[in-house]
């Protein structure tokens, strides 16, 4: 059965006790830390997207626990300060599956990941690199 989009949101939010800045870091670090490749990273507004290196797939599921996938991985995520000293963190990783015709026109197929698992352990990382930061002040 297809997760409902309320489900799926569920799982790609959680709530953390850090202030924006402290999340908005962590959330960058997790990311790099998963291999993906910052691509824009915006304070003020929250959101920050990210992709995996094309061709290099295994290693980067191997650290989501064995997801598969082929191609690009594309992630974006919105941090948002909900009240003083509460931030929510929303991921959202869509796979992008790359082709090119015998024309070498090139089309390109987003997929959104909707497997729980993905974001369970990216959003536990997150909450360790907060839990790091937050000590650290």
């Amino acid at each position: 059965a297809t997760p409902t989009s309320l489900q799926v949101q569920a799982y790609q939010t959680k709530e953390f006790e850090a202030d924006k800045s402290i999340a908005f870091a962590s959330v960058i670090s997790v990311f790099q830390d998963l291999g993906y490749i910052v691509q824009s990273a915006d304070k003020e507004t929250g959101f920050i997207t990210a992709a995996s290196p094309a061709g290099n797939k295994t290693n980067f599921w191997e650290a989501f626990g064995g997801v598969s996938s082929s191609g690009q991985t594309k992630a974006t995520a919105f941090v948002e300060q909900i009240r003083p000293g509460f931030t929510t963190v929303r991921l959202n990783f869509v796979d992008t599956k790359s082709s090119s015709s015998i024309y070498g026109q090139q089309a390109q197929k987003d997929t959104p990941i909707t497997d729980p698992k993905p974001y369970q352990i990216a959003l536990g990382k997150i909450e360790d690199a907060i839990f790091i930061r937050a000590g650290m002040k």
